[in-house]
């Protein structure tokens, strides 16, 4: 005997009809992600030290790291814009620093941020420090921006070679929706868009393609089972009958990342609030913007070929 499962976060047999929203999806992802390209000009993302170059230091406060103070001793020294995060005990601090030019300006900065923490919080002491030069953060900035692409370019030829074509455009864009959104919450947020980030933009991504591949493979069985289903009502038919794996999955994610974000500290909770954020857009893109795409660019052409008779198979001759 089978045990049933206590909560099911969607029932069985759902028949909700996802097509009839089909032109609401896209417009709002339109409207969303060409808001984002525009925020990616303006304000633009706040670059981390990878990418912008810079000095990271690490220190050590006697007690409980006072921001405040920290913030008012910097800017009186000269450096107001130089940023502060708490990294894993409420001691430790990490200071980063826009670029100096040369090594010497670099050591001098050092050594007045050094002044300026110990006279903000006596006690105070630096235990370390990292610096990033212009040419490997720009270096570090193609590299970046080149592996978003080229995964971009591979899960294209996967899927084109796996299913047909509408299929893989219909997935690649709406991969692309998926990005810029993604950007766009970081403009937003101003959370720092740093190596990091470009890993969980790369996660993002190979989670939201598995999604759309789960909902594509089912609907190219019932592309081959209902040969005379219209394609609007098989592609609702498929995403029903996925909804159920498709939340699951989301949600199992999503209570995964939760306690990074809330508790991971500065290192992490970066990366998993752009993962949670990454998860919902994921999973709603499958069933607002791919599948209507789909069925735009498929309309005629796939269900011609689910009705088209398979040539018969010569019989051989003796």
């Amino acid at each position: 005997m089978f045990l049933r499962p206590m909560l099911r976060l969607v029932p069985d047999n759902t028949k909700i009809r996802f097509m009839r929203g089909r032109f609401l999806g896209l417009i709002v992802s339109a409207v969303l992600s060409s808001a984002s390209v525009a925020l990616f000009f303006y304000p633009g993302l706040n670059l981390g030290i990878d990418f912008r170059g810079g000095v990271v230091i690490q220190a050590e406060t006697p007690g409980p790291a006072d921001f405040a103070r920290l913030r008012a001793a910097f800017a009186a020294a000269g450096f107001g814009n130089a940023g502060l995060q708490r990294v894993g005990s409420v001691q430790d601090v990490m200071i980063s620093l826009r670029s100096q030019g040369t090594d010497k300006a670099t050591e001098a900065a050092v050594q007045k941020i050094g002044v300026a923490l110990e006279k903000a919080q006596p006690g105070s002491k630096i235990l370390g420090t990292s610096a990033v030069g212009p040419s490997v953060s720009a270096q570090l900035l193609r590299k970046g921006l080149l592996a978003l692409g080229l995964s971009l370019v591979m899960i294209l030829v996967y899927i084109w070679f796996r299913f047909e074509w509408e299929f893989a455009v219909g997935a690649v864009v709406t991969l692309l929706l998926d990005m810029t959104k993604t950007i766009g919450f970081l403009v937003v947020t101003r959370l720092q868009f740093d190596l990091v980030m470009v890993a969980a933009i790369l996660t993002i991504l190979g989670y939201s393609t598995n999604d759309k591949v789960v909902v594509y493979d089912r609907m190219r069985e019932n592309l081959r089972k209902y040969k005379s289903m219209p394609l609007r009502e098989l592609i609702d038919l498929s995403i029903n009958e996925t909804l159920s794996r498709t939340v699951g999955t989301s949600t199992t994610i999503f209570l995964a990342a939760l306690p990074l974000a809330l508790f991971g500290g500065a290192s992490l909770s970066g990366f998993a609030w752009t993962m949670l954020f990454g998860i919902v857009v994921g999973t709603s893109s499958s069933i607002f913007i791919a599948a209507p795409i789909l069925l735009f660019l498929g309309e005629h052409r796939l269900r011609q070929d689910a009705r088209m008779p398979r040539p018969a198979k010569a019989k051989s001759r003796v």
